[in-house]
């Protein structure tokens, strides 16, 4: 049995914290009196801003907007306003917590940064950084969950961006299970013990708050009983995808948040591990062709040990679980136990194949049949039993896994079988990461081709589906990989 304790830490996890380029602080403002310099539409966003956060705000402007007089007429959410029609000076700043002014000159926005650093008052000119203590971020409202985005005044645009995908993913509900989770904490601190205990109630609590709905009356109290039961370990099957991390699903990612243990594959990118729990344990369990490897026996036991001791456990493996993973062993072995298991599907390398190709695996005019085939058995040589016919010709698609040493033997097969020899073909090595390497071109020619790719897992696609691949490579004259278009995490 062969296991690694721990993957080395890589350069990136020892080195200092980056720069930053500002410090995200949250203020509370609550109670306390803030100043807004000027009635302008601007100035009105942030005095409604500050008031929303519970300050007591002192609106400066002898020739208030409308938008102005209607806010402070209308009234705030949380805090006061009130307006003054007059200019600002020096003395209104005594005793305030924050001051913003929205000047219409550069000497009025130097003479108010100037008499808020006097005062001792952190100050905001509006679209004037250079005279700015602080800056306004974008903000996605959740309260009590707030979030906070800012590019240091470089790119509001595109801090406004980000925002929008924020939004789509913090459910509105978001907000009830953020009050749910203060009130609730005091009861959690006496009735919980520190450690596991805890940190699995606030993660069941944080999973619950992703669901779409508002919390039920009573889920405090059946999340605290639940946390109160004795430690019952689990293993949860994840799908890494190909390695491109930007492919993981969002449960993969709450899983690797969530866990104590990580047993991963050889395949799983290191970008893919980053995205995990900082204090999960890392323990590489990886099965390679033709190279040591762990027994899946080895696996499996560590597996039920570790949840047997109550631990939180992820078997992570290199795109979907139930494709060629073996993880109908492993269910049933844990099964057997009587210990509880879940599976998060992640992106196939057949689907990473089409998407890097820009074709359907399925074509009403020439894929009606769609066949995913392991180039080895457990013995590591071509199953006995496998039809080629049926999976490789016309009117289907095959994609082959594993199937680069075998390549010549199934090939063999189809050929005999009657398979044209011109059917379209493509092989892709280390699909999905930087170092991708492509081939296509005629069925016959593939078993000789997947010996030039090299190193690393080789994935083969078989049929018509392939033809503007082959037709793509024979006209770029050379085998050159095209670059594989990444999908950012928050697409």
């Amino acid at each position: 049995m062969t296991l690694v304790p721990l993957r080395t830490p890589s350069e990136a996890k020892l080195r200092r914290l980056d720069r930053l380029a500002t410090l995200p602080l949250f203020f509370k403002l609550e109670g306390k009196a803030a100043v807004v310099a000027g009635g302008t539409e601007a100035a009105t966003w942030k005095a409604e801003l500050l008031a929303a956060a519970g300050a007591d705000v002192a609106v400066y402007a002898a020739d208030p907007s409308e938008e102005m007089v209607a806010l402070v007429a209308r009234g705030a959410a949380c805090g006061t306003l009130t307006l003054h029609r007059r200019p600002w000076d020096p003395a209104c700043l005594a005793g305030t917590a924050l001051a913003i002014c929205d000047a219409a000159t550069e000497a009025e926005a130097a003479a108010f940064a100037h008499a808020a650093r006097t005062a001792g008052v952190p100050a905001n000119v509006i679209d004037k950084p250079a005279f700015c203590a602080f800056q306004f971020g974008s903000i996605v409202n959740r309260s009590p969950v707030v979030v906070g985005i800012s590019t240091d005044g470089a790119a509001p645009i595109l801090g406004q961006a980000i925002r929008r995908r924020i939004e789509t993913l913090l459910p509105p509900a978001l907000a009830a299970w953020g009050a749910l989770a203060a009130g609730v904490r005091t009861a959690a601190t006496a009735r919980l013990l520190p450690g596991r205990q805890r940190r699995a109630f606030w993660e069941a609590l944080a999973g619950l708050a992703f669901c779409g709905r508002a919390p039920e009356a009573d889920a405090a109290e059946r999340l605290l009983a639940a946390g109160t039961a004795p430690d019952a370990g689990k293993v949860t099957l994840v799908g890494a995808g190909p390695g491109d991390a930007g492919l993981l699903t969002v449960n993969a990612v709450r899983a690797l948040q969530a866990c104590d243990v990580i047993l991963f594959d050889d395949l799983v990118s290191d970008d893919v591990l980053e995205l995990a729990r900082r204090e999960a344990k890392r323990i590489a369990v990886g099965k390679r062709g033709a190279r040591q490897s762990c027994r899946q026996e080895d696996i499996t036991s560590l597996m039920i040990r570790l949840a047997k001791a109550g631990r939180s456990v992820v078997r992570l493996k290199s795109g979907d679980p139930s494709i060629f993973g073996r993880s109908g062993e492993e269910i049933a072995a844990l099964r057997a136990e009587g210990l509880g298991v879940d599976i998060v599907p992640g992106v196939s390398s057949a689907s990473a194949m089409a998407a890097a190709l820009k074709v359907s695996l399925t074509h009403r005019d020439h894929a009606q049949v769609l066949s995913l085939m392991t180039g080895h058995s457990r013995h590591g040589r071509l199953p006995d039993d496998l039809d080629i016919p049926a999976i490789i010709g016309e009117g289907r698609t095959a994609v082959v896994y594993m199937g680069a040493r075998t390549a010549g033997d199934w090939v063999a097969r189809a050929l005999a079988a009657g398979v044209p020899a011109t059917l379209p073909a493509v092989a892709i090595a280390s699909i999905s990461r930087p170092d991708e390497r492509r081939w296509a071109g005629p069925l016959a020619a593939l078993p000789g081709a997947v010996e030039t790719l090299g190193d690393g897992p080789v994935l083969i696609g078989v049929g018509e589906t392939f033809t503007a691949a082959m037709r793509a490579d024979a006209e770029a004259g050379a085998r050159q990989p095209a670059p594989f278009e990444r999908t950012p995490m928050l697409a």
